[in-house]
């Protein structure tokens, strides 16, 4: 097992504005870490994945790991192949869920044509596709149904499911993780806080996430997904939480050259 760590754009709500995005990446990049992308900006509707969009979206990742969160606004196949161009562009994998792929919320996966042109088309650019937060059965279901299909574990929403224990999501999605959402919360509602929170998740969830995990041989992308406090300063605290604490392997190192860099907003 391989885990490369990247930071959800999520830190940045509430901060960031067209002019910042490079900054950022900067930003992250001076800290070893690698960037998942959300569609939009707090407050913008305009989807960064816009074919338009395109050059200034890879010069800005050039040489960081990228994975992407697809739209969230009932996305049409046209804008399924955009993103899924722009994933293919970027060396991406995209993170959705099951209302994204046009599953309906039914206890059987029925009406399914608009998820599989989804899984065709994704398959044919080579273009990964995780299923995240969603019902467990449901998600099972999916994964079976579609064997190109993998999971993202999101740490807080497996922690706050009344049905299924955090340890139950482990298991069941474990062979066919490939990405994780790493945050946090104090199990009444999924505020995103950093990992490692006093009264949060117990720290034998953690051991017990990684241990599951590190039985299968899959190359795996941490994200930290987090709400804005100061983005360095919630980084700092998740990355001591992760690598001091839990010890998990891969700790993003600071690449030479960048040790001046700072996150000023502009």
């Amino acid at each position: 097992m391989q885990i490369r760590y990247v930071v959800s754009s999520m830190v940045f709500w509430g901060r960031e504005h067209p002019l910042s995005f490079e900054q950022e990446c900067q930003f992250l990049q001076s800290l070893g870490f690698g960037i998942e992308l959300w569609p939009t900006i707090k407050g913008q509707r305009e989807c960064r994945y816009q074919r338009r969009n395109w050059p200034r979206l890879a010069a800005a990742t050039q040489d960081m790991l990228v994975a992407m969160r697809s739209r969230y606004d009932n996305p049409t196949l046209e804008q399924w192949a955009e993103q899924i161009e722009c994933a293919k562009l970027l060396k991406a994998g995209i993170v959705t869920d099951l209302q994204s792929m046009g599953v309906p919320d039914e206890p059987e996966l029925n009406g399914c044509g608009f998820a599989a042109e989804v899984v065709r088309m994704a398959e044919q650019e080579d273009v990964k596709l995780c299923l995240e937060t969603g019902p467990l059965p449901r998600l099972k279901q999916a994964g079976e149904r579609f064997e190109s299909i993998w999971y993202c574990l999101d740490t807080g929403y497996a922690h706050l499911d009344a049905e299924h224990s955090f340890r139950r999501y482990v298991d069941d999605l474990g062979p066919k993780v490939v990405h994780l959402h790493l945050t946090d919360n104090y199990g009444q509602m999924d505020d995103h806080e950093p990992p490692g929170l006093r009264g949060g998740m117990p720290r034998e969830d953690w051991d017990y996430l990684l241990d599951v995990l590190g039985k299968y041989d899959n190359d795996i992308v941490g994200s930290l997904e987090m709400c804005p406090c100061m983005p360095a300063v919630m980084i700092r605290q998740a990355s001591e939480f992760m690598f001091d604490a839990l010890n998990w392997p891969n700790r993003p190192q600071k690449r030479p050259g960048y040790e001046e860099s700072n996150y000023n907003p502009a």
